[in-house]
């Protein structure tokens, strides 16, 4: 990537918590040459343990290098239960469309991105509608958190024991995991105002079955929501960009050109 073509502009707390041991943070990663009227707003995946910085700051890099604004939201992860993950999910969007004047982006063209479990948080913000505990927090939770668009890179769907991800599902339910489970499989959550969604996934990944976006991708299709999918047949989970060590993939890296292509023919 050509140096300077990306700037972390800011680091700001999502909440103004008293007496907490964490303060969940949103990052702006500034391009040098704002190309696109998009911004996205990306949730690292670690399987709701931790948050992967390829796939937070790495895709932050390479919107800005294409000139697109980006924000990387590091969400409570366990031992944080839900709905703690998804408070920051929905937080991070209201606080992106709050500042849009000043961050000169539009609040009608912001996609959420995620991979693995981060692709089922960003999954989960796009089709949970139920009011949470704590909301409204401030002025900043008037404004809208369903996102236009959503990007999902090797997503957990399901987190039952069928072909879904458990740890995921485990980490963002704890002891409730047994009893709730069923309702945080995504494919059951679609509706005809799911946004507009790019997928992509490796055939044979072996940490998280490729049936995780070919259920949501036909859930996306009964409900009429225009999605692109494209699955190649070879890769590990946890690719990233795919295009540097130690994960090389020049084959599955081509998703990263077709995710620009599918955003500009959005605009």
């Amino acid at each position: 990537m050509p140096e300077g073509d990306c700037m972390l502009a800011g680091v700001y707390p999502l909440w103004d918590f008293e007496c907490e041991p964490e303060n969940p943070m949103i990052s702006y990663y500034k391009p040098e040459e704002k190309i696109s009227d998009w911004s996205v707003v990306i949730f690292p995946g670690g399987g709701y343990s931790h948050r992967a910085e390829h796939e937070g700051k790495g895709y932050a890099e390479f919107l800005n290098a294409n000139g697109i604004a980006a924000f990387v939201v590091d969400y409570r992860v366990s031992p944080n239960r839900f709905p703690a993950e998804l408070s920051d999910a929905r937080r991070g969007i209201r606080f992106v469309r709050n500042r849009a004047e000043e961050f000169g982006i539009r609040k009608d063209k912001i996609a959420v991105m995620g991979s693995s479990a981060g692709g089922h948080l960003a999954a989960l913000v796009s089709n949970y509608k139920e009011e949470l505990p704590g909301e409204p927090f401030d002025i900043i939770d008037e404004e809208d958190y369903l996102p236009n668009a959503q990007i999902l890179c090797y997503p957990v769907i399901r987190v039952t024991p069928d072909f879904g991800h458990t740890g995921s599902g485990k980490n963002l339910l704890g002891e409730d995991y047994e009893k709730l489970a069923e309702q945080f499989n995504l494919d059951g959550m679609v509706t005809e105002h799911t946004p507009p969604a790019f997928i992509w996934h490796t055939f044979n990944d072996g940490g998280v079955s490729v049936l995780n976006s070919l259920s949501y991708t036909e859930a996306l299709y009964r409900h009429k929501v225009p999605t692109e999918l494209h699955v190649f047949p070879e890769g590990p989970h946890g690719l990233g960009l795919a295009n540097a060590e130690p994960r090389i993939n020049p084959h599955v890296a081509q998703w990263s050109e077709l995710l620009i292509q599918w955003m500009k023919q959005l605009s």
